[in-house]
């Protein structure tokens, strides 16, 4: 029991400095660029500000990027508290508290710091889409329908995003006519095709499947976008209930690479990897990955998989050790 107790130490402090070096590397690499580059979907910040201010804004607020880049949503949000005693009702600051928050499951104070983002700008598309994302988190998709249609209204190509939005919410009808809308436009892409041609069947089984089809097809767009650890979590658990492992292993590879802390990340890999009986790398990449890991329950997931890799591999002896690991740790 002693020695299970200072292995758990031991992988918190493995876990712990690899977090610190990444961060280092992280953060050195994003001071490079000057502050006033804003993202694609970043509001410019104030410039009222005293110069002692100014910098102490810019300080914190660099912080809570940098802290939510690392998947720390609850030290981003500490610092835009920092942000916000410094400069209140700051636009950016109210657009980052909400996307830390939305990150954090706390979808009412997600939407309640947009829509205080928003009460300054109401047509900034930017944070329109961010709060249609709030409501479908929520599956609140008539609220998410309101707000695509107000986007759709200041940007006419963001039609595609209202057809998800209305398949979501079971308007078929209203599918059916924008699509016909959008043919006319300028004709319709082979996803939307099918849409189409799946609803004018009316087969219902089949929209249902367009539907799961077309959830997926938004948040890999949003995943590449944005390259949001949410979104990835969810095509993975798509993939995985698919059983479409290749693409598993592509975007759980991609996760790794942008969110290296994440043991999840690995697991999912090395459970794509052992289903294409790639039995060998699945096992490199497991024991890499187990090092970040905390909770026993996912340590005990770890070694299942490591069991199969060992197995599929041909060596018995170890596939034996890891499967003792797990049942010791489950019992």
């Amino acid at each position: 029991m002693e020695i299970r107790v200072e292995k758990k130490e031991y992988r918190k402090k493995r876990a712990t400095y690899s977090m610190v070096a990444l961060f280092s590397i992280f953060f050195s690499l994003f001071s490079i660029f000057s502050f006033h580059l804003q993202a694609q979907d970043s509001i410019p910040l104030a410039s009222d500000l005293s110069e002692e201010k100014e910098l102490k804004f810019q300080e914190f607020f660099f912080k809570a990027l940098s802290e939510k880049a690392i998947t720390n949503y609850k030290k981003a949000i500490e610092n835009l508290e920092e942000c916000n005693q410094i400069l209140p009702n700051n636009v950016a600051v109210y657009f980052e508290f909400s996307k830390n928050y939305l990150l954090i499951n706390e979808n009412l104070l997600a939407k309640e710091y947009i829509n205080r983002a928003l009460a300054q700008e109401p047509e900034n598309i930017w944070m329109l889409t961010h709060l249609v994302a709030v409501y479908k988190k929520e599956r609140n998709f008539k609220e998410a329908i309101v707000v695509q249609e107000k986007i759709v209204a200041l940007d006419a190509d963001k039609k595609s995003d209202l057809i998800y939005l209305y398949l979501s919410n079971n308007e078929f009808d209203k599918t059916l006519k924008l699509l016909e809308e959008i043919e006319q436009e300028k004709g319709l892409s082979s996803s939307l095709s099918q849409i189409k041609n799946k609803l004018n069947s009316k087969e219902i089984n089949q929209i249902e499947e367009v539907k799961t089809e077309e959830t997926l097809a938004s948040l890999i767009e949003e995943f590449e976008d944005k390259k949001n650890y949410d979104s990835l979590l969810k095509i993975c658990s798509i993939l995985e209930k698919e059983n479409n492992n290749l693409q598993l292993f592509e975007f759980s590879e991609k996760g790794i690479s942008l969110f290296p802390s994440q043991p999840s990340l690995y697991l999912t890999n090395g459970k794509a990897l052992n289903n294409l009986q790639k039995y060998t790398e699945a096992l490199a990449i497991l024991k890499n990955g187990i090092d970040f890991v905390i909770e026993e329950k996912m340590e005990a997931n770890f070694y299942t998989q490591m069991a199969i890799a060992s197995e599929g591999s041909g060596n018995t002896n170890e596939a034996k050790k890891y499967k003792n690991l797990a049942s010791k740790i489950k019992s």
